[in-house]
């Protein structure tokens, strides 16, 4: 035993007992232990007679120093272990001097626990048998021999602040494939190496050999997992070689660092000589990762280009390699020369001969294929080079490339926890209190109900009181039948008129909705027609009964008392802001949005419409302030974070935007959008590798998303789903990923109303919901594909989607305006940027866009595009620019001549440059397609404004009924009902514009048509009171005030101030 020195620190080996143990020469054999450690014994145990059981008694006590500045180090105890040999000494024959002894196996203590703190520890080790042995092998079933040591240092090799402050680093070599074929031996047997250098701050690099490349034949293959091995030579046990618990699993290639993550064929060939592999060691920089794995390929050793691409004109095998191959060569000690055997395969593990490989750490550089060998958890290389290395080209013909594994303790870039990223959200927008908790059941919606029918019974006797209340004082009871008739219709006109009836409708069937789901529990579709008209009969007669209870209660003094409101709901609001959007009238869009905000303060999504409302406006900080409203309301929604992390950046908050979008990334790794406009970010603060690391993960994710989707286009028999769900047509979620909050039916039926048929609110709502479980049930075609369109949301090019969600529709043909088909449409394939690009331009964030496209133009999946040029049009559209969005729609025409969107587009802009001929045969040409562009509606509504200016009536009405089938709005019913009025059609323009008017009764133009219409119908009072309301909201349309006067003139009444 050494002595060990004042300087440094001994580490004790004890192998107290061995287990189940056997000898050449029966059960009972002398056996003893020798200890060795990097190539030196550390000394030999007492000679130990094994019990009958298999029991030896050895407790025998080995050394070593440990000494950082000298001697065995650090890395030396990191891939070495301690070899203990069980020998057993044979009993004398006649006439012999000398013992004579036989290996029975041997056994590996892995010293790694030192490294990570511990001061001593105990273990069984199995304990290999060499070849020829009579000790088990180990297999399952079956007891394997073994070994029980202890290992302990007087203290810890490494302080608590060196383990904090340091890693451990693994190398594993797997194997190198398609090795030329003059690998194959055809002499002596030969030795394959694979050498690495490890870059050392401030000292010399560190030199890793693996050794023992076996080569195998092409065709066949190892067997995965299967275990690393420890990369020194001449070990005597076979399994001795396993590192313990350490296996190579492979993995899908998509998720390997090399060059070679996707599918390649491999090309066998000739000759090799020195190569090296390009390793791309920057994504261990990136924070968290703490392992890299992929294939590299094989080069020839040029001195040039080593040194162009690594800085370095150190080569390993060149430099150092004669003596290193020589002490591969040299046994271990006691042990004899072994013969390394050599092997090939073609897929799962190659080598690399004593002509041998290079690995070259390149940072920053991109990854290169490389070597592997069945040595692990240690660094690669190959033998001399020639000026040109022509043998070395063989490599490259061959297309060898090495299967490498880097793996760290821990990270050398600390990654931040999602706890700490929600923590510091949370501190940044604390969270809303939850609102409380509703209850109700069966009696509290009777109960609502009858509160709603004496509401609304009390609101139309006030408006009966105030149209005829003198009247009816005046007659009293002399008041005739023929009277009491007349007053019915003038009160149903001017019921929906006002709007009024349509609010009452909207009233009560909040009520009734809850009566359906609370008393007759019925939340599903039914399964038949005939059964859903037996339910309608059956709740008609509930309903109607119940309204005789709520009518019969009403007491004649609290008539005095009751107010009477016109309640819109927040989809209409949605719908009148958007129309006050797109007409540029944003003033009156705010108060819109705003009041659905002081309906319904805790529903996200208003937050975030008016947030991007506020995007287009340019008011960043009303913008900062709804989205950090909307993420305190859900502080896990991903839209939320992200558009959060979109204003600190325009703001210049930096800081917080990195939390943002991290947060983002750590709840939805899966978030193409979130990573990209991480390193987005990252760009902008010129940190390239963290910005290399969050694209190459959104790429990552994008390619996983397009291979899930043709996996599931395989699987099914084709691209159109039928989506049936009776009476909810539509999905659940709002466009920003949100439950909506309405849980009735989203489309909705509406007869006109007009004088001639006067229906109760509680029949048409009947007959309405009737008629929507109906047609709920034709399937609905969805398109699963990906969509091509750019951003709707630029108001005031009217270039926007309006959600089925919130519009009221005669029709459930509106969800294909929602969900736009867009097969047909030729696509190239869609990358980060632009995933992204939609999402911002959906959001109005256009002042974001710009550096996004540049990153696409010099995308190599990307490039110019129609889609590109298309964004590059819109947002030239949105500065007024229309010489250059013109000349990038014309690009965009190019590359794609039949897509609806370019051609669009190019109607909104000669329409907004007052080129209206050339707008309509756009228009034209964009509803002739079998595809359907993105904004349908708006093409509609100004290819139906076009027909009104040049007199084509016919066209206009067809043209602005496809559009209130679609998405019916105000000015959808209102461009019906002048085309209707402009046709001499009286009762169909009274019929469209009173829809016009039951959605928006401000509009001056609805009631100034309303007026022509009475006056051409001879309806004096209905006409004086519609020219009335068309004064007081101040029509700005003098043609059109122009004629009303003179029509007014010619029937001779409607004008009250004649």
């Amino acid at each position: 035993m050494e002595q060990v020195s004042s300087t440094g620190k001994p580490v004790q080996i004890t192998v107290t007992d061995g287990y189940d143990l056997k000898g050449f020469k029966g059960d009972t054999p002398v056996t003893f232990v020798r200890a060795e450690f990097n190539q030196v014994v550390l000394g030999d145990s007492a000679k130990i007679t094994v019990s009958p059981e298999g029991t030896a008694k050895y407790n025998f006590t080995s050394s070593f120093e440990f000494n950082p500045e000298g001697g065995i180090t650090l890395d030396d105890l990191a891939h070495k272990p301690v070899f203990l040999t069980v020998t057993e000494v044979l009993p004398k024959e006649k006439k012999q001097r000398d013992e004579k002894t036989s290996i029975l196996g041997q056994a590996v203590v892995d010293l790694l626990p030192l490294l990570e703190g511990e001061s001593s520890f105990e273990t069984v080790v199995p304990l290999h048998p060499v070849p020829g042995s009579p000790l088990e092998p180990l297999r399952s079933g079956v007891k394997q021999c073994s070994l029980e040591v202890k290992v302990f240092v007087s203290e810890p090799l490494l302080t608590p602040a060196q383990i904090s402050g340091g890693s451990l680093l693994k190398v594993t070599l797997e194997a190198a494939y398609s090795v030329p074929e003059s690998f194959i031996p055809i002499g002596p047997l030969q030795n394959y190496m694979v050498g690495l250098q490890v870059p050392s701050v401030g000292e010399k690099d560190y030199p890793i050999l693996f050794k023992n490349g076996t080569l195998k034949l092409g065709g066949e293959r190892e067997p995965v997992p299967r275990p690393k091995k420890w990369p020194i030579a001449n070990i005597l046990a076979p399994g001795a070689n396993n590192i313990p618990d350490a296996f190579i699993v492979g993995g899908p290639y998509e998720e390997e660092e090399g060059e070679l993550n996707h599918p390649e064929t491999d090309d066998e060939s000739q000759l090799s000589f020195h190569g090296v592999a390009y390793v791309n060691m920057v994504p261990l920089l990136y924070p968290g990762v703490k392992r890299i794995r992929g294939a590299f390929h094989v080069y020839p050793y040029i001195d040039s280009s080593v040194y162009e691409k690594t800085k370095c004109l150190f080569s390993l095998f060149r430099d150092t390699g004669h003596h290193l191959i020589q002490n591969n060569k040299v046994g271990g000690v006691n042990s004899p020369l072994s013969k390394p055997v050599i092997s090939k395969n073609l897929k799962e593990d190659k080598t690399v001969k004593e002509k041998d490989i290079e690995g070259k750490p390149k940072p920053g550089d991109v990854q290169a294929p490389s070597i592997k060998s069945q040595s692990s958890d240690t660094p690669l290389e190959v033998e001399p080079s020639l000026c040109h290395n022509p043998e070395g080209q063989q490599y490259v013909e061959a297309g060898t490339y090495i299967v490498l594994e880097i793996q760290l303790d821990k990270a050398l870039v600390p990654k931040r926890m999602p706890e700490e990223l929600a923590r510091r959200v949370k501190e940044m927008i604390p969270p809303r209190p939850p609102l409380t908790r509703w209850t109700g059941g069966a009696q509290k919606a009777v109960s609502d109900y009858h509160m709603q029918i004496k509401n609304i019974s009390r609101a139309i006797l006030e408006e009966y009181h105030r149209m005829f209340g003198k009247q009816v004082a005046k007659l009293g009871s002399d008041m005739d039948s023929e009277t009491l008739e007349e007053h019915k219709c003038q009160l149903s006109y001017e019921l929906n008129c006002s709007g009024k009836y349509f609010a009452f409708k909207e009233q009560l069937k909040h009520a009734v909705v809850k009566i359906v789901r609370e008393k007759y529990l019925k939340t599903t579709s039914f399964e038949s027609q005939e059964e859903l008209q037996t339910f309608i009969s059956e709740l008609y007669v509930f309903l109607v009964d119940q309204m005789h209870v709520a009518l019969n209660q009403t007491i004649p003094d609290d008539v005095q008392g009751a107010v009477s409101t016109i309640y819109t709901t927040s989809e209409q609001l949605r719908l009148f802001a958007f129309e006050a959007e797109v007409n540029e009238n944003f003033e009156m869009a705010a108060v819109y949005y705003e009041e659905r905000l002081v309906r319904e303060p805790q529903n996200l999504e208003h937050w975030l419409d008016y947030g991007a409302f506020c995007l287009l406006t340019e008011d960043n900080i009303k913008a900062q302030e709804c989205f950090r409203k909307a993420l305190s309301l859900n502080q896990n929604h991903i839209h939320s974070l992200l558009l959060c992390g979109v204003l600190a950046v325009l703001m210049e908050n930096y800081e917080q935007a990195e939390i943002f979008f991290e947060d983002a990334t750590c709840l939805e790794p899966t978030n193409v959008v979130a990573w990209t406009l991480l390193g987005l970010y990252y760009e902008i603060q010129n940190n390239d590798i963290r910005m290399e690391m969050a694209f190459h993960e959104a790429f990552k994710q994008l390619q996983a998303q397009a291979l899930q989707a043709r996996v599931t286009k395989q699987k099914s028999t084709g691209t159109v789903e039928y989506v049936e769900e009776g009476g909810k047509v539509e999905s659940s979620l709002g466009p920003w990923g949100v439950a909506n909050g309405s849980s009735t039916t989203a489309i909705k039926v509406e007869a006109p109303a007009g004088p001639g048929a006067p229906l109760s609110v509680l029949d048409e709502f009947l007959e309405e919901s009737s008629k929507l479980q109906s047609d709920s049930r034709e399937p609905l075609l969805s398109i699963q594909s990906q969509d091509p369109t750019i951003s709707q949301k630029l108001s005031n090019i009217l270039l926007k989607e309006i959600p089925a969600k919130k519009e009221t529709s005669k029709c459930q043909d509106s969800s294909t305006f929602l969900h736009p088909t867009t097969y047909g449409i030729s696509q190239t394939p869609t990358t980060i940027f632009m995933e992204t690009i939609r999402f911002l331009m959906k959001v109005n964030a256009v002042q974001y866009v710009h550096r996004v496209l540049a990153h696409e133009l010099l995308c190599p999946q990307g490039g110019p595009s129609c889609e590109y040029y298309l964004v590059l049009a819109q947002t030239h559209l949105l500065k007024k620019d229309f010489a250059k969005a013109e000349e990038y729609l014309q690009q965009a025409a190019q590359m794609d001549y039949l897509n609806p969107n370019v051609w669009g587009v190019k109607g909104h802009l000669y329409f907004l440059s007052g080129n209206h001929a050339e707008a309509k045969a756009c228009y034209e040409r964009t509803i002739s397609f079998v595809v359907d562009a993105a904004e349908m509606h708006f093409i509609f509504l100004r290819l139906g404004h076009i027909y009104l200016e040049e007199k084509e009536y016919e066209k206009a009405k067809k043209t602005y009924l496809q559009a209130c089938k679609r998405s019916p709005s105000c000015l959808t019913w209102l461009g019906l009902g002048i085309a209707c009025y402009r046709l001499e059609e009286l009762t169909e323009a009274e019929d469209a514009l009173s829809e016009a008017n039951a959605l928006n009764n401000y509009n001056a133009e609805v009631w100034a048509y309303l007026a022509l219409v009475c006056l051409k119908a001879g309806r004096q009072l209905e006409a004086e009171q519609a020219y009335k309301y068309t004064m007081k909201l101040k029509l700005k349309d003098e043609a059109l005030l122009a004629e009303i006067h003179m029509v007014q003139e010619t029937v001779g009444f409607g004008n009250p101030s004649f």
